[in-house]
């Protein structure tokens, strides 16, 4: 059975086994409150050609075509989106013979649903990405998105944001908009079991990653704490159980259920210096976005509980998690059951097997810095200080 509830003020969130057949009259609602003739709208999807190739697609738009519904499909989107993939979306709707759409339905993992919403910001108010990197630039409203999400990781589904990498100098950009969030975001646990073994770890990752870090920034919150907390502790026992049984339905969504409530978080929050981190490894190595936030983490983790503020955070996320030795010393339990969790996900627990090398510090360390994250850190790092942790995170 569908479960149906709301957790915040912007986005609708609809879970259960199967509610991706519902999407056709979930968009039906949503044009007929935005005025849409009859409720039935020209719908474009975008979405990815791993995605089209599992048939999750053709079924989410034969629900759109069951009720009326006009659907335009670009499935040209990439992993790690820049603003290249925003300039051939828009190319293709200008192509359109069935004119601009009325709405915008984001399927997939945070990069299609990213596309989606950057793609919303040009379509509709014009310029390029870099005009609305921040928060609140819109001047004109968005079309209504619909966010369907088949990865539990970036949680984008309930956020504002979107996050775009410049083509030419990598920097990774994060648009936001009170507009730019999804109307409704359908969570459909069925949708992940398509995903590679790898796909699930590192998106996995990214959940837990936003986690523990929206937990403690400085800009956190009473709210942003309780969805850390509760992420935190979903996320940390599925992500094995699903990497030990990929069938386990209930354990997939509760990886879906981490991920946006970790989504809701970063939108009281922010992210810290593993995401900082984890760019310029991305941009730089090609190392996955997840990989890198979890090889990253258990460092960040030891640098950030010098300051005793956080280490009590730490240790109530521990012993909430009942983590084994939470009790001894939370600090050491949460990165040890991250570092057993990369191992358990076949990837290696050091930046040195990913080609990283000491004359690289300098450089990546400098990147970080310049991150929009690293202002979040609730503890002050500098280039330098990502020397350090860069350096540390080479150690075996």
């Amino acid at each position: 059975m569908a479960d149906t509830f709301d957790l915040s003020t912007r986005t609708r969130v609809v879970f259960g086994d199967g509610v991706v057949d519902r999407v056709g009259a979930l968009v039906s609602d949503v044009a007929r409150d935005c005025g849409v003739a009859n409720g039935a709208a020209r719908v474009l999807v975008v979405t990815d050609p791993g995605l089209v190739a599992t048939g999750h697609v053709d079924r989410a738009e034969a629900a759109l075509r069951a009720v009326g519904h006009v659907v335009e499909r670009f499935s040209d989107v990439r992993e790690n989106p820049t603003t290249e993939d925003l300039d051939r979306c828009l190319a293709f709707i200008a192509g359109l013979e069935s004119g601009r759409p009325d709405m915008i339905l984001g399927f997939g993992g945070g990069s299609c649903i990213d596309v989606a919403k950057g793609t919303n910001f040009l379509l509709t108010n014009g310029g390029r990405m870099e005009d609305y990197w921040g928060d609140g630039k819109a001047t004109e409203p968005l079309l209504p998105l619909i966010a369907v999400p088949t990865t539990a990781g970036t949680g984008t589904e309930v956020q504002r944001f979107a996050l775009i990498a410049n083509a030419t100098t990598h920097q990774k950009m994060a648009c936001g908009d009170p507009s730019a969030a999804a109307r409704v975001a359908v969570l459909d646990p069925t949708l992940t079991l398509s995903q590679p073994p790898r796909v699930t770890a590192c998106t996995g990752f990214d959940s837990i990653g936003h986690a523990l870090e929206s937990a403690v920034t400085k800009t956190r919150t009473d709210l942003s704490s309780r969805f850390s907390r509760e992420s935190f502790v979903l996320g940390i026992k599925s992500l094995p159980r699903v990497l030990a049984v990929p069938g386990d339905i209930r354990a997939r969504g509760d990886m879906l259920r981490a991920a946006a409530l970790a989504g809701l978080a970063i939108e009281h929050s922010m992210l810290g210096a593993a995401h900082a981190m984890a760019n310029p490894l991305t941009a730089r190595f090609n190392v996955p976005h997840g990989q890198a936030v979890g090889m990253c983490l258990p460092h960040v983790v030891r640098f950030n509980a010098e300051d005793d503020a956080i280490l009590a955070i730490y240790t109530e996320l521990a012993r909430e998690a009942r983590l084994e030795g939470a009790n001894s010393d939370a600090v050491e339990a949460l990165v040890d059951v991250l570092r057993a969790t990369l191992v358990r996900a076949d990837m290696p627990t050091s930046l040195t097997d990913c080609g990283v090398t000491p004359d690289r510090f300098d450089a990546l360390a400098e990147e970080a810095s310049k991150q929009w994250t690293a202002q979040f850190n609730p503890r002050p790092v500098d280039a330098a200080k990502f020397r350090d942790l860069f350096e540390r995170a080479c150690s075996p």
